[in-house]
């Protein structure tokens, strides 16, 4: 029989499924959808738009949620390590994800402010989105590096 998993280990799934769920909807977003846009008319573009919006809107707050939730309960596990972020790669490596995924955090606060206040434009909108991407794109080679990497 399997051992039953270890609180560490649910909070490593968790975290997964909720990075893979909101990393894949803004690559999607910077990736395949922008180049969309070129080719649909703007009545329609604007109908897929809302659509995934509503939809993204419902689900993204939970996605996140889970996803930092998750992550703060990793991050304790390595208190020790984020206490002095200067004394192995390891450290430096998680403390600079960490800060990245304020910064993430720091862009989704930003954006259901300008989305209230009826601000988010289309061009404010991608700006956001492309930041958004390679924010992740730190964080998930971060991710890889703190285990692979060390100095």
């Amino acid at each position: 029989m399997a051992p039953a998993m270890r609180p560490y280990s649910i909070l490593l799934v968790l975290h997964l499924f909720a990075a893979l769920l909101f990393v894949g909807t803004v690559f999607f977003e910077v990736l395949v959808l922008d180049k969309v846009r070129r080719r649909v008319p703007k009545n329609a573009m604007h109908l897929v738009e809302t659509a995934i919006g509503r939809r993204a809107h419902r689900i993204m707050p939970w996605v996140l949620l889970v996803l930092y939730g998750s992550g703060i309960g990793m991050a304790w596990q390595y208190r020790a390590a984020l206490a002095h972020p200067f004394s192995s790669g390891f450290a430096l490596m998680l403390t600079l994800k960490i800060a990245l995924a304020l910064g993430v955090a720091g862009h989704f606060a930003a954006a259901m402010w300008l989305l209230r206040r009826g601000r988010l434009l289309g061009s404010v909108s991608r700006r956001l989105h492309v930041s958004l991407f390679w924010h992740m794109v730190g964080i998930v080679l971060l991710a890889k590096g703190m285990f692979h990497l060390g100095w």
